[in-house]
């Protein structure tokens, strides 16, 4: 099976730098994840077809369309900060025929009018585990976040009865998030 990440579509004009495995710089002081961390955080959230699922951190909209490849179109909902990367993301996604609900907001709330989510992930770093984002999932729900400040952990926390159980899976590096108690 082909990854979602080889098959996702690149902008043409940057199509060059789109295939480096890196993160690259989209405006607003922000970045799109490198392609194999995509991947990576993908594989953490066992995700599967119907799942629905909460992004906080539109950025581009490239880890959102590679999330709606695994769990179907109109499964990702989407919160960005920045009013102008959602918008350009909403809009790209829709050229791209992707179905992925996006709005500005403050991450750290996540969407509750949405909830309860299947599964959930940050594109950006949080200064510990945003509790909202973690209430908004079903049990057994899984959310996947780079966490930390100058020193980040990428973790896994499950809903479960008993409360959140946190796995960590090594050192990372992200654009912090914006906006709450980041």
């Amino acid at each position: 099976m082909t990854p979602p990440t080889a098959t996702t579509p690149r902008p043409s004009g940057r199509r060059d730098a789109a295939y480096a495995d890196r993160p690259l710089p989209i405006g607003a002081d922000q970045t799109v994840s490198a392609p194999h961390m995509v991947g990576i955080m993908c594989d953490h959230l066992s995700l599967e077809s119907g799942d629905e699922v909460l992004e906080i951190g539109t950025g581009c909209g490239y880890h959102a369309a590679v999330t709606t490849e695994i769990v179907d179109d109109g499964n990702v909902y989407s919160v960005e900060y920045v009013d102008r990367l959602a918008r350009e993301a909403r809009g790209r996604l829709a050229e791209l025929s992707y179905d992925v609900h996006v709005r500005v907001g403050d991450g750290h709330e996540g969407w509750p009018e949405h909830a309860p989510y299947d599964a959930a992930y940050l594109t950006c770093a949080a200064a510990s585990v945003p509790d909202p984002v973690v209430d908004q999932l079903r049990a057994g729900g899984r959310l996947v976040a780079p966490i930390g400040t100058t020193s980040q952990r990428l973790v896994t926390v499950t809903k479960t009865p008993a409360g959140p159980e946190r796995e960590e899976h090594g050192a990372v590096r992200f654009v912090p998030m914006q906006g709450g108690e980041s």
